[in-house]
């Protein structure tokens, strides 16, 4: 099952690679991970997403609670939360294609960020689930690059992860 594992770690060199190979050395696969530095200067969120059995995450996250860089660690899969992945995807666009890319990134809500002669760049903001179906949807050969961010997320409501 994926869960989305999200913490607050020092901002500090090291912390990410110390984290990184908690994972590489128990032979866990980090599907993606996201990193940035929050309002706080002397911290960094770290939110990635992995696969196991209930028991193999719960390892996970007490092997990470022991990490000293680690400040707080939180399983959003636990509870009701918000997850969301930006993709930016590059496609062929000449003669009809134009006005069906237009029409299928308007009924996935996404934009058209930049448009050239022969190519179309669509911005989409959403869940993994949601940019899959939008690359489904597509002729794989008219695709010329996909870049996306990995999942971020937030608990609802008034939980937050904070110190």
């Amino acid at each position: 099952m994926k869960h989305v594992i999200s913490m607050l770690i020092e901002n500090e060199s090291g912390a990410l690679s110390r984290v990184s190979g908690l994972f590489s050395a128990r032979g866990y696969n980090i599907h993606a991970l996201t990193v940035a530095p929050t309002e706080d200067e002397s911290l960094s969120r770290l939110t990635l997403v992995t696969s196991g059995t209930e028991q193999q995450i719960e390892q996970i996250v007490k092997h990470l609670n022991r990490l000293i860089d680690v400040v707080k660690v939180l399983d959003l899969t636990e509870g009701a939360h918000i997850e969301r992945e930006l993709m930016l995807i590059k496609l062929h666009a000449v003669g009809e294609a134009r006005d069906e890319y237009k029409r299928l990134t308007e009924i996935f809500r996404g934009d058209i960020i930049d448009v050239t002669a022969t190519t179309y760049t669509v911005q989409m903001v959403g869940e993994s689930k949601k940019l899959d179906a939008f690359i489904d949807a597509l002729d794989p050969g008219l695709i010329l690059e996909t870049v996306r961010s990995g999942t971020v997320g937030v608990m609802r409501g008034e939980k937050c992860l904070h110190i």
